[in-house]
Parts: structure tokens; C-alpha cells; sequence
């Protein structure tokens, strides 16, 4: 039997709509602050993530299902065109990679950021497909549904990692945290993240001790280790240090309650972009610092209730692939900050400067509208009326 919420208006998640204004604000003050010439492009695409949202959320999971391989199909080809495209005005370069189509009174789009959503939705449809038509679980089906994960995950990492290794690390995060609930049994798991782990570490430790060795073997250049070198001792670096020398100078000089909005002393090019958590820190301090990180818990606690809360598997794929995505994006971007980890270009979720990386998490959480919104509640099943 149906629930009695039917209205339009209960099957709004009004709470996630007080945190996309939070980090809208959040997002507009600090902007404003580094550059406000940028403020009324991220207004722009704020309201376009708006209608994005809107859009979404009037299709129910079968119709977004119907939807996966189309949408997957044109990120795809997207991809493909920056791989083989020359060098033009409508596909330039920008800093040693040719990532962006350049739209004239549009501004540039990032096929990478927008293949992070297709991703989430092609393995949830694969996961939730394979279930559907498997009886009988075993060891030789979850091998098959892990290939199938790694068939539909490895091609867009395969054209994105010749474009931006930063994007690449939030896919592999998102095809990990979805192999997790993806009901593959642990003693294929643990092996399998055994094996990466073991082989993570190996190579964080030749590129300290033994980069002869991936020189040779890996053909990494002598640019990707200067990161390495520009992360582990910034000062040591020289100019492939200042970045982050700087960083760690905006966000120690705010302290505990930071300088007041406005006093911005120390300078950080671009930091409306990947580095705007560092206004954030230089102006309020520890505890502006650590309202915006309790927002983001916040909001990923939702996320998770939401996924639990759900009476459909593709539902629960999707929200686990959303919550990867939006996880890793936070902890790589402050951690780079502050030292924590590697500088890789990645930018804080809602709040950096850009039109491509905003619209994937706005539509991102169109997803989450739209699995609210479609709710069935039955009787004496939880409601999702968080």
C-alpha cells in the first residue's frame, strides 16, 4: 500500500536543498573575495545546475536507466573527439593538456567532469542488470559482473588519463566504492584491494627511492616527479613549490578565527579554482574551516541515509557512486592544501570556480532529487523524508 505523502512538496528533499544554498553562498562569498569578476559566471552556472536539477528529477530510475548508454555513448565520443582533434580554438590546450571544447558566449565545457555522472550511472545500470538476471550467485558471476564494472569503468579512464590524471583518481574512486556494495563476494575484494593497495605504495616508494626504475619501466617524466618533490618538501622544491608554499602560508595565517572577510594578504594565483579552500581558511580561520568540512559530513551523511532509506538497488548504486565522487573530491582537494596529498588539480565540490565541475555535482545531485522525488513508500517501510 502507498504512503500518504503524495504532494509535490513532500517528495522534495528540502534538506538537501539547504545545502546546495549553504555551499552556494559559501561558494559566491569566497569567489567574490578572490576575484569578483568570476562571481556572476558562478551565479550562471548555479542557476543552470538549478534547471539541471529540475530536469532530472522529473525521470524516474527506468527512464534514467533507458537513458545510460545514450548519455554514456556522447561522453564517450566527446572524449574521443579531444583524444584525435588537432590543436584549435575550439579544443585548445591549457597547461599541457587538451581537455576543454571552447563554446563561443558559452565558455569552456570539460567532457571529463560530466563522463564522472555517465560513469556512476553505467555501472549502477550494469550492477543492477546483472543482478536482475542472475539467479544463482557464485564465484564465476562475480568475476563476470567485475568485468563488466571494468569494461564499462576502464574505457572513460583509458581517454581520461591522457587528459587529466586528476579526474582519473576520481573514477578509479568511484569504480571502488561501487565494486563494494556491488554484492561481489570479499574473496575476490580483499585480493583485489590488496593487490592495488601493495601496488600504490610500491610505486610511492620508487617514486622517492627508485624513479630510475619507473623512468625505465613506466615511462613517467622528470615534471610528474617534480609533484612528488613539490609535495614532500614545497620550500626544497623551488618555483614547483611556491603553489603549495603559499597554500599552507593563507591557511596558517588565518589561525583559529581567521582575518575577517575581505582581508586577503597573501597571494595565490587562481585561487578561485582548486585553491579556494585556502581564502576560506585565511579569512575564517580554523573554525570557517571546519563549518565548511561539517557541511560536507553533512551532506554525505545524507547521501548515505538517503542510499539506506531506498527501497531499490539502482537507487542505492547510484548514491554510493554520487557519495565516491563527492568524498574524494573533498578529502583530495583540502588535503592538497594542506600537505596532506599530492597537488592534482582536482576542485572542492560547489565551491570552486567553474562551470563543468559544478554542473557535474549539481546534476550529480540531480540524481538524488530524482530518487527522493520517485519514492515509493509502502507501508511499514522507513520514509525518506529526511
Amino acid at each position: 500500500m502507498r504512503g500518504r505523502n503524495n504532494s509535490v512538496s513532500d517528495k522534495v528533499d528540502w534538506t538537501l536543498c539547504l545545502l546546495l544554498l549553504l555551499f552556494c553562498l559559501t561558494s559566491c562569498v569566497s569567489i567574490y573575495s578572490a576575484d569578483k569578476d568570476y562571481l556572476p559566471s558562478q551565479i550562471m552556472w548555479y542557476v543552470i545546475g538549478s534547471v539541471a536539477i529540475a530536469v532530472i528529477t522529473y525521470f524516474d530510475n527506468d527512464q534514467l536507466r533507458k537513458l545510460t548508454w545514450i548519455l554514456y555513448g556522447i561522453g564517450i565520443a566527446l572524449l574521443l573527439g579531444l583524444v584525435f582533434a588537432p590543436i584549435t580554438d575550439f579544443t585548445p590546450e591549457r597547461n599541457g593538456a587538451q581537455s576543454w571544447y571552447v563554446i563561443p558566449s558559452v565558455g569552456s565545457i570539460q567532457p571529463s567532469e560530466y563522463m564522472k555522472v555517465f560513469t556512476i550511472m553505467a555501472l549502477s545500470k550494469v550492477i543492477h542488470d546483472h543482478h536482475e538476471k542472475t539467479v544463482y550467485t557464485s564465484l564465476k558471476t562475480d568475476l563476470i559482473l567485475l568485468c563488466k564494472i571494468g569494461l564499462t569503468a576502464g574505457i572513460p579512464i583509458g581517454l581520461v588519463i591522457v587528459q587529466d590524471f586528476g579526474t582519473t583518481l576520481v573514477l578509479i574512486a568511484i569504480v571502488a566504492g561501487m565494486v563494494l556494495v556491488s554484492g561481489i563476494t570479499w574473496k575476490i575484494i580483499i585480493p583485489l584491494y590488496s593487490s592495488i593497495i601493495s601496488f600504490g605504495a610500491l610505486v610511492m616508494y620508487l617514486a622517492v627511492f627508485g624513479r630510475s626504475l619507473l623512468a625505465k619501466y613506466l615511462s613517467i617524466d622528470q615534471y610528474q616527479f617534480a609533484r612528488i618533490d613539490s609535495w614532500l618538501d614545497p620550500v626544497e622544491a623551488g618555483d614547483s613549490g611556491l603553489q603549495l608554499v603559499w597554500s599552507l602560508q593563507a591557511i596558517g595565517s588565518g589561525l583559529i578565527s581567521g582575518k575577517g572577510y575581505g582581508n586577503v594578504e597573501v597571494y595565490i594565483p587562481e585561487r578561485h579554482t582548486d585553491f579556494v579552500f585556502t581564502i576560506i581558511g585565511e579569512e575564517y580561520g580554523f573554525v570557517g574551516g571546519s563549518i565548511l568540512i561539517i557541511l560536507y559530513f553533512l551532506l554525505i551523511y545524507h547521501l548515505i541515509r538517503t542510499a539506506f532509506l531506498s527501497n531499490d538497488p539502482y537507487s542505492i548504486y547510484i548514491c554510493v557512486g554520487v557519495i565516491s565522487m563527492i568524498a574524494f573530491h573533498v578529502f583530495e582537494n583540502i588535503g592538497m592544501t594542506i600537505q596532506l596529498l599530492p597537488i592534482t588539480g582536482i576542485p572542492l565540490p560547489f565551491i570552486s570556480y567553474g562551470g563543468s565541475s559544478l554542473m557535474t555535482n549539481m546534476m550529480a545531485m540531480g540524481l538524488i532529487f530524482s530518487i527522493r522525488y520517485h519514492h515509493r513508500s509502502y507501508m511499514f517501510s522507513p520514509s525518506l523524508s529526511i
